[in-house]
């Protein structure tokens, strides 16, 4: 039987709204969610502006390693983590390496040449060319086994509205950059009722109460228990929300230049709602592909709950020699590991609905950056660190290549969800295939 005409026949004879299609369309014992084969899912984490090697790179190969003080929130998840040292951006051309640096990450491929200019001069526009999360996006949709509501969903986190080329990684295809959501309230609508805008956030549950009530009489309990779970998180968004509309003061609202949505102290809620979001979506099946964005290429916020005064691409600048800014790089990326881990933990307490397992077994996150180090710009040695068991890596290890271009592991990635292509982004880095080692 055709699959939409079961859908709209289960709906009818239900008599449910359209409303209740998020709520309902992926429980497993319905028998309309993708169940045939395993589900992989794809996590891209981006922070910017490089790390500390002596503070973040172990010294050791192997299964016997030590997580220095960047890694160190890991350690609860050091066996089903995968650290590779020595993958470079071999992308040149156009644009300096920030620019280079986030707009071949994901896509492997040359920047054309626009109207963006850096502080060297360096004139770039958009990538030539798709990004890996989008290329695995495409062809998990291409087949009704795994093909899902949103195919993929973009998190930012302090993510800038403007949009150019030090602000976007994600793209659909040559001058087509994706811009991420910042705002967790609009991803929240975008996700359970398609509103576009905070402002018209308003009760998503109430119409669909009865729905609920009439679909849990008719399924299992494990059925149940995954309504009653996106049911209780949507409510407490919407409590957020409205506890945040209530607030009252004598003086008048401040008068904000439009477009503004986030301040820099606001990151840590941010990131906790956004990865929050991102996990929920994925039980949910919404998509099995996402990004999380923090900031941007060069990013300058200010890390002041760190203790950080400064900002971090400033920081980022100063020399080896400086102490101080070295243990202030390390707190930085420290803390962004630091949401590497409490994604994974979410990932790793959430069962997997209609399986068995967590999400994180079955789920690969990728945190990864701009530039291998800040202070010389360089695009060798980027940071790659892989946790989750989702495309059956040999984790628990610190693997150490020499100087081989990103564009093999991305290819691995699609590999992995058994997507064997030739080649990704330039062809020129693809030549002696996907990286070794991943799987041996």
């Amino acid at each position: 039987m055709d699959r939409s005409k079961s859908r709209r026949g289960f709906l009818r004879d239900l008599g449910l709204g359209a409303a209740a299609l998020p709520f309902v369309l992926n429980l497993p014992g319905v028998g309309f969610a993708n169940q045939a084969r395993r589900k992989q899912r794809l996590v891209i984490l981006f922070s910017p502006n490089g790390v500390v090697p002596t503070t973040f790179w172990p010294d050791q190969e192997g299964s016997q390693f030590t997580l220095k003080e960047s890694l160190q929130p890991l350690e609860p998840f050091r066996d089903r983590t995968l650290i590779l040292n020595g993958i470079s951006d071999k992308v040149r051309g156009e644009g300096d390496n920030h620019m280079r640096g986030i707009g071949c990450l994901l896509t492997g491929i040359e920047l054309f040449r626009g109207n963006v200019m850096s502080g060297d001069e360096y004139f770039a526009g958009w990538a030539r060319g798709p990004s890996i999360d989008q290329e695995i996006k495409n062809f998990l949709q291409a087949s009704a086994e795994t093909r899902t509501r949103f195919g993929s969903l973009e998190f930012g986190v302090n993510v800038p509205e403007r949009a150019d080329t030090w602000t976007r990684m994600v793209y659909a295809g040559p001058n087509k950059p994706l811009a991420p959501v910042t705002d967790p309230y609009q991803m929240l609508a975008r996700l359970y009722s398609r509103m576009k805008h905070q402002e018209n956030v308003k009760s998503i549950l109430d119409p669909l109460q009865e729905d609920l009530r009439t679909v849990s009489a008719v399924v299992g309990a494990e059925d149940r228990r995954l309504l009653e779970e996106h049911a209780t998180f949507v409510r407490e968004f919407e409590k957020d929300l409205r506890e945040a509309k209530g607030e009252t003061t004598d003086q008048p609202a401040p008068a904000f230049e439009p477009g503004v949505k986030s301040v820099d102290d606001n990151m840590p809620k941010l990131s906790k709602m956004q990865i929050d979001l991102l996990v929920n979506s994925f039980a949910a099946d919404f998509a099995r592909v996402a990004t999380l964005q923090y900031s941007h290429s060069a990013g300058d916020e200010t890390l002041r709950w760190l203790g950080v005064e400064a900002r971090h691409h400033d920081v980022s600048h100063k020399p080896d020699t400086d102490v101080d800014a070295q243990k202030k790089l390390t707190r930085i990326n420290q803390w962004y590991c630091e949401q590497v881990a409490y994604l994974a933990k979410r990932l790793a307490e959430t069962p997997e609905p209609g399986g068995s397992g967590s999400l994180l077994d079955n789920t690969l996150v990728i945190w990864t950056n701009e530039l291998g180090k800040g202070n010389s710009h360089t695009l060798d040695n980027i940071p790659f660190v892989l946790v989750g068991k989702g495309f059956d890596f040999r984790m628990g290890r610190s693997l150490k290549y020499a100087a081989l271009p990103h564009n093999r592991l991305w290819m691995s990635l699609a590999h992995a969800v058994g997507h064997p292509i030739k080649q990704f982004g330039n062809p020129d880095y693809c030549g002696e295939g996907v990286l070794s080692g991943l799987t041996g």
